[in-house]
């Protein structure tokens, strides 16, 4: 365990000076647009990488040309795709910052605005999403056209919760796009971010019908392999929420064979290894995924299947590395708090704190999934109203997310609306009847006592 907190305090926040001086990363030659189209991010540790190569040669002219605001731009967006493949947030603070002196050097009537785009993506990896918006419409306001800055302006809305106005960012997208873009752009470009709006507002089979479109345009326009991987795990999530774990495990699959190191998509594939009650392959697979980089929410899931399978001091060793890696540095407990809300809920653990933490991220991220842990920590500290305001929010867009339709029948259930709790907890389990490693036998059960309840009151009420 102290091995693993001092590796972690390395790779978490990161030593300015050793990063100056080892190779740091960006695909090879990829554009801004090419890097960081999509949402998402990936990581590997060890080898130099191609990313590594590119930052050591931009590193280099950058001290030749210290007035060059391109140079400063470029070395900002190969630090941030070096965050996307490590998740080491000691590079978005590097690229924050080298991309902040772009902006500062930049002309009064620039040509290009992807110094103030490539900073927007750096602070949606931070989880500033107003200062995204703003980033993105004063490049906008440029009138470049530059279509990155309309994609990265919906995400932002996204993670806010202003879903409309993400629509609106899309269609601007999708329309500019059409005038000065090659169709596989355009669907590289848009489908992929239509397709995650379309599984939020309950479009399911549409959702994984425009990732199929987009992952075909990628593979035609031949993008950066994490890029790609970053596609076949998004489509893989789509399958598994609508149980599909056929298609899902091919969709994972698919990821790592562009791109082995892609820690997410291990990680999609252990929980599909959960599903098929595969267990000791579902370890495997999650120990390779947070080998890679150790984020929390797999760290949770390595251990749930530890206690799953009765290694109770296993799995301990994974939430005490939760903890403390949620805790880890100032940025940490930013990216952090919303995963270690859920993850106090679930084990009815520090439940005080876990609201602070849920109210905390809502402060800067209204999305609905927020709306949904914030609802969940309620219900776990008994505040039944204020959940079901809550839950109420998170399922306004008509959701078919097995996890959300769980934690809402579980609340109607508690305040005494067994209908209501029903159509939720069987809408879940009819969905996805493996959604959760623990909480599919709890829908299962509870539904049992619900009926169960019901034949009782009307045996009582016929006597």
């Amino acid at each position: 365990m102290n091995v693993w907190k001092r590796l972690l305090t390395v790779l978490l926040l990161g030593e300015t000076l050793a990063l100056s001086q080892v190779p740091a990363t960006k695909a090879a030659g990829a554009s801004p647009q090419a890097t960081a189209l999509t949402r998402g991010g990936h990581a590997g540790l060890g080898a130099i990488t191609a990313t590594d190569e590119r930052i050591a040669v931009l590193q280099n002219q950058v001290k030749e040309s210290p007035d060059d605001y391109s140079r400063y731009d470029h070395l900002g967006a190969a630090y941030f795709q070096k965050a996307r493949e490590t998740g080491d947030i000691a590079y978005y603070e590097l690229a924050e910052k080298t991309l902040n002196r772009s902006v500062a050097l930049m002309p009064r009537n620039p040509t290009t605005v992807d110094p103030l785009v490539d900073l927007a993506l750096v602070y949606m990896g931070e989880h500033r999403f107003t200062d995204a918006l703003i980033s993105t419409q004063q490049a906008i306001a440029a009138g470049t056209g530059n279509l990155v800055a309309f994609a990265t302006e919906g995400d932002a809305y996204i993670d806010i919760g202003e879903y409309e106005q993400a629509a609106a960012a899309y269609d601007t997208l999708r329309t500019l796009g059409g005038a000065i873009a090659s169709p596989l752009t355009l669907a590289y470009m848009a489908d992929s971010r239509l397709s995650y709006l379309k599984f939020l507002s309950g479009e399911t089979a549409e959702s994984i019908r425009l990732m199929n479109q987009a992952t075909v345009a990628a593979l035609q326009l031949n993008i950066p392999k994490e890029n790609l991987a970053w596609l076949y795990y998004e489509w893989g999530q789509r399958y598994f929420q609508a149980g599909d774990l056929q298609h899902a495990d091919m969709a994972y699959s698919s990821a790592l064979a562009a791109d082995p190191g892609h820690y997410r998509s291990l990680a999609g594939l252990a929980q599909v290894r959960a599903a098929q009650e595969k267990l000791d392959d579902s370890i495997k697979l999650y120990k390779a995924s947070v080998a890679i980089v150790p984020l929390p929410q797999y760290i949770a899931d390595l251990g749930d299947i530890y206690l799953k399978t009765g290694q109770n001091r296993e799995a301990q060793e994974q939430y005490d590395l939760v903890e403390y890696i949620g805790h880890l540095g100032k940025l940490n407990q930013v990216l952090h708090n919303r995963d270690l809300a859920l993850f106090y809920a679930d084990r009815g653990m520090k439940l005080t704190e876990a609201v602070q933490l849920a109210r905390d991220e809502l402060a800067v991220r209204q999305d609905i999934y927020t709306w949904d842990a914030l609802a969940w920590v309620l219900f776990k500290n008994h505040q039944l109203p204020e959940a079901k305001q809550a839950i109420d929010k998170a399922q306004r867009l008509h959701t078919n997310d097995p996890i959300l339709l769980f934690h809402a029948g579980m609340i109607e259930h508690a305040l005494g609306n067994d209908a209501a709790a029903q159509d939720d907890l069987r809408r879940a389990l009819a969905i996805n009847p493996h959604f959760h490693i623990f909480y599919a036998q709890q829908a299962a059960d509870t539904l049992a006592e619900v009926s169960h309840n019901q034949q009782m009151r009307s045996v009582n009420a016929a006597q």
